[in-house]
């Protein structure tokens, strides 16, 4: 069998960061590869195959419906065009120009975050007009409750990691407000674990990542009220055209849900806590080195190993070891946000047992290596570093 990274020139790469996108997601199962093998050489009528997704979108969420989109960003999008819209034909094909029609869109100003891709945008691409209220560390219902007006289509709750801690409007009041005024509200929990308690909270709509925690090909879920949901699949008629999903991605999702329903979570869970185990063990050993469990800042039933390097200790800074670990073939990403303040996060749920021994031994032979010494940290952000990336692709691969 021919090896597609050896053809392709690709490294190998073991993903300690978790489900990012830049590094393909999530591993895809072999139950959903067979799934998706086989409508592959079909035709198939899409309207009732996004029938079907919905039936087991209900099911596994508790939502009233459901519908696949091209990603979660893409969920994101026409869900508020949805709130904007409804199943009017006119002003479906009328957007993104939401002139004449309520438009705005409030969202905490802590949650606009930028997932390799600023969620302010996907408001915009629905000719929405961001409102963002309170401030980067705190927002209070008050806020919220001045923002709404009459030009208010629906209320954006984010739930990320990447979102800063503070004291902000938890989702159950931000409900309860938007409610009041009768605005619905959107809920991107692309990489959560599970929607069912967003839908119970009142949720309008949730938005879910089809190819993160649920492990199928490149989609989005959108989950929620029967009429939203069906507003959200009728903007294939406006601005969802050019976000359209596959066969392959509706039914890779409904494979993937059937998996998760089976799937025995608490061993799930115990597998990857072993992992974390092993390396706030492993790495806790190394000079200057500390680690230990840290849970999830969104409240998953995840735990990650919080490393912290004290470089003069350890001979070797944050940035250093995560730019070492990335050099190498297979090419090592562990979360490196906050290699400034000396600390590296390990997120087990793209790795395996070995992925993780791996892990810790390259990390140990950095430490070791002699004459290795401390890198210069980056001068520039990350985002910047992501922008000069892409301003260099594609690069043309040398010849043999």
């Amino acid at each position: 069998m021919n090896d597609l990274f050896a053809e392709l020139g690709l490294r190998r790469v073991i993903n300690g960061t978790g489900y990012a996108t830049v590094l393909g997601a999530s591993p895809v199962s072999d139950e959903v590869i067979a799934a998706v093998a086989g409508v592959l050489t079909q035709n198939v009528e899409m309207i009732d195959l996004q029938r079907a997704a919905s039936e087991a979108i209900a099911g596994s969420t508790g939502a009233e419906a459901g519908c696949v989109t091209a990603c979660a960003a893409s969920g994101i999008a026409v869900g508020i065009a949805a709130a904007i819209t409804g199943d009017d034909l006119a002003h479906i094909e009328a957007l993104p120009d939401g002139a004449g029609i309520k438009n705005e869109v409030i969202i905490q100003k802590a949650h606009c975050i930028d997932y390799s891709g600023n969620i302010t945008q996907m408001i915009r691409i629905a000719g929405a007009k961001p409102v963002e209220i309170g401030s980067v560390n705190g927002a209070g219902t008050y806020h919220l409750e001045g923002a709404i007006g009459p030009n208010t289509a629906a209320g954006l709750f984010v739930v990320s990691a990447q979102a800063p801690q503070g004291s902000f409007i938890g989702l159950t009041d931000f409900v309860r407000v938007c409610h009041a005024e009768g605005v619905p509200v959107i809920v991107d929990a692309a990489t959560d674990y599970d929607l069912r308690p967003f839908i119970e909270a009142g949720a309008d709509l949730v938005i879910w990542s089809g190819h993160k925690r649920l492990g199928g090909l490149t989609a989005g879920v959108v989950a929620g009220k029967r009429d939203l949901v069906r507003a959200a699949y009728m903007q294939e008629r406006g601005i969802g055209r050019a976000m359209k999903v596959g066969k392959e991605g509706v039914v890779g999702v409904i494979a993937a849900l059937k998996r998760m329903d089976g799937e025995d979570q608490a061993a799930r869970s115990a597998r990857e806590t072993a992992r974390i185990r092993m390396a706030v063990e492993k790495l806790s050993k190394l000079p200057g080195f500390s680690a230990e469990a840290a849970p999830d800042p969104t409240g998953k039933p995840l735990h990650r190993a919080r490393i912290r390097i004290d470089q003069a200790k350890a001979g070797i800074s944050a940035h250093a070891v995560s730019q070492r670990l990335a050099a190498g073939d297979p090419t090592i990403k562990l979360d490196d946000y906050e290699a400034g303040s000396g600390v590296l996060m390990i997120e087990p749920t793209c790795l395996s047992d070995r992925d993780m021994e791996t892990v810790c031994s390259r990390i140990a032979e950095i430490v070791k290596a002699p004459g290795q010494g401390a890198l210069e940290p980056p001068k520039d952000s990350l985002d910047d570093r992501r922008n000069r990336a892409l301003l260099a692709w594609p690069r043309r691969r040398p010849s043999k």
